[in-house]
């Protein structure tokens, strides 16, 4: 066998699975019948703790059974838990937010199961082979650890019920064992419960559908993927009128709108409650800080000098996850700590969402049973995943938002009573003002908000046809269903009837290809899916995750590693390496969307960029961080030190930023302007995120072109944006004193000028792709003949230029606008931002040289045309030169 470091090799994976569930066996056999002794010897006969062996029918089940189960785990029901066992016996849907690891699965199953012993002991009616409680997870992943987590505390209580899964990842005989005979509850996730819908032969079962549970509700309820599940409760509301539905979440900042959107379709028939389950949970949130620092901060670099710290954090812990922000950095992070703790090959692993399934749930099992001491992981571990054993969490760079902070706390003392801890490891100087902002944020609770898309089309076409091939619909009674909704509320009719003629004659440029003729009315005017084939493809294609376009990454001699983008593998060429799954790899070939590689000997090998590797600031985290400064700025314009670890240990950063020129906080909105060889600069720092700054930053550049011809090269951070032309610009008179009258931050205009001055339809035509996708008009493939990105982009990018030019009335190309502006721009936050800045003062600063603040926009410029190599020797002499400057 192979060196094993941290990663089984692919062809023993299987091998190396089976061994370990072998043991994980045996070893609960063992607790179990060590817990079955005790139990004997140390209760008296015929107690209350006997129940365990001698287990009540569900109708039996009452609250005192489960407070005597409570008791035998050593535990008492928190008050919280009690509140939402009463609301549910009063028939109640509601919300439930809790810190991590408080017992919020507790509290909602078990108020569940006392639902339903009361329902069963009316009467053998309601009783009957169905499901009644279905629970929904966000994640695959999630749905094997929830369905241990509810069958082991129904295996104690009750003796006659049962757990079952059903994933995208569950074979077609579970599939049919499920629909001959329903489980007593199901554990699915949004798509799966969506394709039940399809069958008619699930109808019957599911109008049985007591109760509802939506975990981790926060993952789901600012994207499609909850108005889709919106509209499968509106589905099962309107089959039983007595739904109950109850959604989970630990890290929300407006819970009272959360659960209005989640309960919308049932709230006229059931009284709604909103319980807050605060529980005295020790939460630790502290900071690496460097010994020395650079004060003109430049890149990410800072946190690999670091690597000690955290290996000795490693060292001094049972168990441990280390979360990076981005694939390409724990892919890093991991080689970096192997290669300087050579003795942690085989108890340091590596997990992030591009790594094969069986790499991740040997990873998982690793951590659940305390055989890896740490793990280098992303956001692929921050849901619900139950580590016991991990006590401490390490966090490389700023967590870029305050739920992910809590978030991912949360995974280290993942139970009542015992203490989380989070340590953030700034890669850059500036980073430590978000780590103390986010603290000051953790601690004040003040956590980003979520909010429903409204009324996506793409979403509504695919659900018609998915109704269609169920129960089929009448548009009256499905329309009236719709707009139950919270997202679609607002529907209109004229919207709705659009949707429908779309998906029966493919609107007015695809009427004549019988493909996109989806549904048809029968004689009784019920729409139906005509034909098998169409049926067929919509039954793959069910759901609103756009995968981003990925090829397999298998070894020559066979066994899979994962998946790493088409674009990553297109620009190499057989012979080159990359790092991947914790290897040095060397691509040998591509074939059939597979890139098949063999064991690479280089040292310097290329680390993937997946998309989405620059998360951006949260609004609230910026403000936070406005308010560090400030409380900087006061401390040290009295020459006082700053109260706070990170700002004390950036006192000669920002008292430097505060002599050369000033420091940005929550009333002023600092501009610097300055002249240098390459040409005049504008620094601008409304601190509002990388996203935002994006579009301000051309904005800006395109109205003040408007006044003057001339062309501007942007730059842009989470601080802020450069602008740099090669004439000058007279600024300080278009900005003017008064910044509510700046034509240049002005909000009047804003949609129509935003559109002149990007380019809107390219922007357009990316979320195009995705809406396409969604609303049916591009099938990806069938299983081991998927379509490439090429192939995609092109077929989207046809039927949006079609549209534009045979169907301009068509409502799915306003939607790509629409979501181009919000979702690539943050329009609405734009917006806010503009009205934010036209409240403040006006801190106008030339300057002679780069500040601290301005350097790192300035290199943000320079790495898009300098290599590497020669980027960070530049960087070398202008930060020597600067410093130099400051000590004169």
């Amino acid at each position: 066998m192979s060196e094993f470091r941290g990663i089984p090799p692919g062809p023993n994976v299987g091998t190396q699975l089976k061994a370990l569930r072998r043991k994980q066996k045996a070893a609960q056999k063992a607790e179990q019948a060590e817990q079955l002794e005790k139990a004997a010897v140390s209760q008296p006969e015929n107690t209350e703790a006997t129940y365990t062996i001698a287990r009540p029918s569900l109708a039996e089940l009452k609250q005192s059974d489960i407070e005597a189960w409570f008791a035998t785990q050593g535990w008492a029901p928190f008050e919280y838990q009690q509140q939402v066992w009463r609301a549910f016996q009063k028939g109640h849907s509601g919300l439930l937010h809790a810190t991590t690891g408080a017992g919020k699965t507790l509290a909602v199953w078990l108020g569940a199961l006392l639902r339903m012993a009361q329902l069963y002991s009316k009467g053998p009616k309601t009783r009957g082979a169905a499901t009644r409680i279905t629970w929904i997870t966000p994640m695959r992943a999630l749905a094997a650890d929830s369905t241990k987590a509810l069958q082991k505390s129904l295996t104690a209580l009750v003796g006659d019920c049962d757990v079952a899964m059903q994933t995208g990842d569950t074979d077609s005989a579970a599939r049919a064992a499920i629909l001959r005979k329903p489980p007593f509850a199901l554990v699915t996730t949004p798509e799966s419960l969506t394709l039940m819908f399809t069958r008619a032969s699930s109808q019957p079962n599911l109008s049985k559908l007591q109760i509802l549970v939506v975990d981790e509700w926060h993952e789901l309820l600012g994207n499609k993927r909850g108005v889709q599940l919106q509209l499968a409760i509106a589905r099962l509301a309107q089959m039983n009128p007595g739904l109950q539905v109850w959604g989970l979440s630990a890290t929300l900042g407006n819970l009272q709108a959360a659960k209005d959107v989640l309960l919308h379709p049932v709230k006229a028939a059931n009284k709604s409650t909103l319980v807050q389950g605060k529980l005295p949970k020790q939460l630790i949130i502290d900071s690496l800080i460097p010994d020395t620092f650079e004060r003109f901060p430049w890149g990410g670099h800072l946190g690999l000098n670091q690597l000690e710290f955290v290996a000795r954090e490693i060292d001094q812990s049972a168990s441990s996850l280390i979360f990076t922000n981005t694939r390409s950095q724990a892919e890093i992070w991991y080689q970096a700590l192997l290669e300087a703790r050579p003795d942690y090959a085989g108890a340091l692993a590596l997990h992030h969402g591009s790594l094969d399934k069986s790499v991740r749930d040997w990873v998982e099992q690793g951590l659940k049973t305390g055989l890896l001491k740490a793990v280098v992981c992303t956001s692929s571990l921050d849901l619900g995943v139950d580590f016991l054993p991990v006590e401490r969490v390490i966090q490389i760079g700023s967590p870029k938002g305050v739920a992910r902070l809590l978030q991912r706390a949360g995974r280290s003392g993942h139970a009542p009573g015992r203490p989380s801890r989070i340590t953030v490891v700034p890669t850059n100087a500036l980073e430590l003002v978000e780590a103390a902002a986010a603290r000051h944020a953790a601690e004040k609770r003040q956590i980003e908000s979520r909010f429903s898309p409204q009324a996506p089309l793409d979403v509504l076409v695919q659900h018609l046809v998915t109704v269609a091939m169920g129960t089929g619909f009448k548009p009256d009674e499905l329309f009236a269903e719709v707009c139950t909704t919270f997202a679609y509320q607002n529907l209109s009719r004229a919207h709705f009837n659009w949707a429908l003629a779309f998906v029966e004659k493919g609107g007015e440029s695809l009427a004549a290809y019988p493909d996109y003729q989806r549904v048809a009315a029968d004689d009784e005017g019920t729409y139906r899916v005509p034909r098998r084939d169409i049926a067929r493809r919509h039954a793959m294609s069910v759901g609103t995750i756009v995968s981003d376009a990925a090829m397999n990454v298998a070894w020559m001699t066979g066994g899979r590693l994962g998946t790493i983008e088409e674009g990553f593998i297109a620009r190499l060429k057989p012979g080159d390496c990359f790092s991947f799954a914790g290897r040095v790899l060397e691509l040998v070939k591509v074939r059939d969307m597979t890139a098949y590689v063999r064991k690479g000997s280089r040292k310097n090998a290329t680390v993937p960029q997946w998309q989405g590797g620059k998360m951006p600031l949260s609004s609230e985290l910026a403000h936070a961080s406005l308010q560090m400064l400030e409380l900087a700025h006061q401390a040290i314009s009295k020459g006082k030190k700053p109260a706070l670890p990170e700002l004390r240990a950036l006192e000669s950063l920002l008292a430097l930023q505060m002599r050369w020129s000033a420091l940005p906080n929550t009333t002023n909105l600092l501009i610097e302007e300055l002249h240098s060889k390459e040409g005049h600069h504008l620094f601008v720092y409304p601190f509002e995120g990388r996203t935002v700054h994006i579009g301000l930053a051309s904005l800006l550049a395109w109205r003040a072109s408007r006044h003057k011809p001339g062309t501007f090269s942007i730059a842009m951070n989470d601080y802020g944006f450069e602008l740099l032309s090669a004439e000058p610009v007279n600024w300080q008179e278009w900005i003017a004193n008064d910044l509510s009258k700046s034509p240049l931050f002005t909000t009047e205009k804003l949609f129509q000028d935003v559109l002149d001055c990007l380019n809107a339809s390219e922007l357009a035509q990316r979320r195009f792709r995705e809406i396409a996708r969604i609303a049916g008009l591009v099938f990806q493939g069938f299983p081991g003949a998927g379509k490439s990105a090429k192939q995609l982009q092109a077929s989207s990018g046809l039927f949006f230029e079609v549209f534009k030019k045979h169907d301009q009335h068509n409502l799915l190309l306003g939607q790509a606008q629409r979501e181009a502006l919000e979702q690539e721009l943050e329009l609405s936050r734009m917006e806010q931002a503009l009205e934010s800045i036209q409240s403040k003062t006006l801190a106008f600063m030339p300057i002679k040289k780069p500040t601290p603040f301005a350097f790192p926009l300035m290199i943000e410029r320079l790495r898009e045309t300098v290599s590497t190599e020669k980027l960070s020797d530049r960087v070398a002499r202008m930060v020597a030169e600067l410093e130099k400057a400051a000590q004169a």
